[in-house]
């Protein structure tokens, strides 16, 4: 991560900026990129939603969830490509504060879980989907999993929201969990404990 926010891309001059480093500190792109992330991230949550919801059979109940789910579809995927580009575009921008950020690891943990819950559903639940495709109430299986989808989204946009607050960072004095979850002790600002002590 260090390379990358401080080397990558560095010209030979004593001004030279990496690319990181470059990307950071444009005047317009990083508000740019930052402002197509959210939105992107709207629209896909808003389209998750709307087939969660109707999987637990509180809107759309007299419509098939195919239908609901085949119409929103195409907009759920593209949206979550421009929330990968975006957000992996502005972790190249500064590797290493989100690296050390405990909501970033959060908020990565639960992207993980949602992911899993889409592979899950995708391969299992949905299998038997032409069974209850025109059901108001999907069966217990297809509502865990859409329940479970809400949370998680929810959690990680929870997450999301709080990276750019610096309660937890590293350089501050923290508890020894929080330090240690964040990795301080090899971070640019190093570790320091509750009595502001640098370990």
């Amino acid at each position: 991560m260090n390379w990358v926010q401080h080397t990558l891309g560095k010209g030979a001059s004593p001004d030279a900026q990496s690319w990181s480093e470059a990307l950071l500190g444009s005047l317009n792109f990083w508000g740019i990129l930052e402002g197509t992330h959210l939105i992107a991230l709207m629209l896909f949550a808003g389209t998750i939603m709307v087939v969660d919801l109707r999987l637990l059979g509180v809107t759309f109940r007299k419509t098939k969830v195919s239908v609901v789910s085949d119409a929103i579809l195409p907009l759920t995927i593209f949206s979550f490509a421009f929330v990968v580009i975006t957000g992996l575009a502005l972790l190249f921008a500064k590797p290493l504060d989100y690296y050390h950020n405990i909501w970033f690891r959060a908020k990565m943990i639960f992207l993980a879980l949602a992911l899993l819950n889409i592979i899950i559903f995708h391969g299992r639940v949905q299998a038997t989907q032409d069974s209850w495709d025109a059901d108001e109430k999907p069966p217990r299986a297809a509502r865990l999993a859409a329940a479970g989808s809400l949370i998680a989204w929810l959690l990680v946009i929870t997450c999301g929201r709080f990276i750019p607050y610096d309660w937890y960072q590293c350089g501050k004095p923290q508890t020894t969990f929080i330090n240690w979850v964040q990795e301080c002790k090899s971070s640019e600002k190093g570790e320091v404990n509750l009595a502001g002590k640098h370990l």
